[in-house]
């Protein structure tokens, strides 16, 4: 058990026992409660902070219907080489 989990349990067991003596409409989450929200929303602002970076890098462009990505360099140099291309687009050693 952790040093957190074993605090939190330290504080809640004489809650339990001493029932009868909370006012049930006063009840607060308090100090653990308010952390354990901080630890989220921080979770959360840096979650979409990395997804913004991440959706910045992807590109949108389509490529038009039809015209296959032919790389103009690989083709020149297999042409100057006269060795043809293998089968993914690299020309053979």
């Amino acid at each position: 058990m952790s040093a957190t989990a074993s605090f939190a349990a330290t504080h809640l067991v004489p809650l339990a026992a001493a029932g009868d003596d909370l006012d049930k409409s006063k009840v607060t989450p308090g100090v653990l409660g308010f952390i354990v929200f901080a630890v989220i929303g921080a979770a959360v602002w840096l979650l979409m902070k990395s997804m913004t970076k991440h959706m910045k890098r992807v590109s949108f462009e389509e490529a038009p219907e039809g015209a296959a990505p032919a790389p103009a360099a690989a083709s020149a140099t297999t042409a100057a080489d006269g060795a043809a291309p293998a089968a993914d687009g690299k020309p053979s050693a």
